[in-house]
């Protein structure tokens, strides 16, 4: 076999990767901290790529800069990606700009993080923000944000504690039913 026909075969390996599907096994891998949804669900997969050395490359955005569960995250897109195209190269980036959102949580994960007892951020996190400068205050925090109960419904909870079981949650209790539930915090 010629050199040109080796190329040949590598270009047209290349070419037959699905970049949809790959993004598709990327997107359906669990989140290590909240495995009820998975990376798709709350929209941290921002692409694949086939990159000029043949590796794969899929690009995700940490829920938050120094997220725990990073580094479980690329190991498990990197599984996921890898069973797929065996013999390539699977690799991740962090990419950082625009910072993700809970806006950009799905519809399904939100269903499903409410029918699993975590209330899913309540209206939009960027929509009620201006753009620009944040503005840091110290001190004691006032709730801004109305959180509706899993359990029950009810509009009437509050926050028992700033952080719940993963950095990205709080834990409130709703005083209609009485019970405590983390809800995910709005970025």
């Amino acid at each position: 076999m010629s050199e040109a026909e080796v190329v040949t075969m590598v270009v047209e390996e290349r070419t037959a990767l699905d970049l949809a599907e790959l993004e598709a096994a990327a997107s359906a891998v669990p989140d290590p901290e909240l495995p009820v949804v998975t990376l798709g669900d709350l929209g941290i997969v921002r692409g694949v790529a086939l990159l000029d050395d043949g590796a794969v490359e899929v690009r995700i955005t940490p829920t938050f800069v120094g997220c725990p569960a990073t580094e479980a995250i690329a190991a498990d897109v990197r599984a996921a990606v890898g069973a797929r195209v065996s013999g390539t190269e699977v690799r991740t980036r962090m990419v950082m700009s625009p910072p993700w959102s809970t806006d950009w949580i799905s519809e399904d994960g939100r269903r499903k993080l409410a029918e699993h007892g975590i209330a899913p951020p309540s209206g939009r996190a960027r929509a009620a923000r201006p753009a620009g400068p944040v503005a840091v205050t110290i001190g004691l925090r006032r709730e801004t944000e109305t959180q509706t109960c899993p359990h029950c419904g009810s509009t009437e909870t509050r926050e028992l504690s700033a952080f719940g079981s993963t950095p990205c949650q709080s834990l409130r209790a709703c005083r209609a039913c009485g019970e405590p539930f983390g809800a995910m915090k709005s970025l």
